[in-house]
């Protein structure tokens, strides 16, 4: 990953700034409530601590140790149901499946061969009816359609514009 978000986190408090409205609307249209989620490369928890406050348990994973030392302080201050993780996003693995997989802005970062490896190990952690809601730049979205498309899971894409492909398994 070329960018150092470690420093970046280290020197800039809530960096990032606020969830896209993309994901704003998707969880605040969400019928699903306590429902499992899985926050991919979420930094200092912009996503995960949104999602959280709706009522739903988040386990939320990145790279950077300080990124997650925000999160889980910001998390545990306002007493939100989230487990984070320092976790390499190329080779996470749970038991758990996920009823919605959120990948904000996160897979670009990768090299293009591990991008859609890794999208494909996360798929692994999907079951009938989860959502995947993937933030990226538009240049990667028609390799992730056709990751999706070849999955031995059938999905129907919910949303595909701008740089946002969401998709739910059926």
């Amino acid at each position: 990953m070329a960018f150092d978000y470690e420093e970046y986190y280290r020197e800039n408090r809530q960096a990032l700034g606020e969830p896209a409205p993309e994901f704003v609307k998707f969880c605040e249209n969400y019928e699903q409530k306590g429902s499992k989620v899985l926050d991919v490369g979420c930094g200092q928890g912009r996503d995960a601590l949104f999602i959280a406050r709706l009522g739903h348990h988040v386990t939320a994973i990145d790279l950077s140790p300080s990124g997650i030392a925000d999160l889980q302080k910001d998390a545990e201050a306002e007493g939100l149901p989230i487990l984070a993780r320092v976790v390499d996003i190329r080779t996470y693995t749970s038991r758990k499946r996920f009823d919605v997989i959120v990948i904000d802005r996160t897979l670009h970062m990768l090299a293009r061969n591990e991008r859609l490896a890794t999208l494909g190990n996360l798929l692994g952690l999907s079951k009938r009816g989860t959502h995947v809601l993937v933030a990226d730049e538009r240049s990667n979205l028609p390799a992730f359609r056709e990751k999706f498309r070849t999955s031995r899971s059938n999905w129907t894409t919910k949303l595909d514009r701008r740089g946002f492909l969401f998709v739910q398994r059926d």
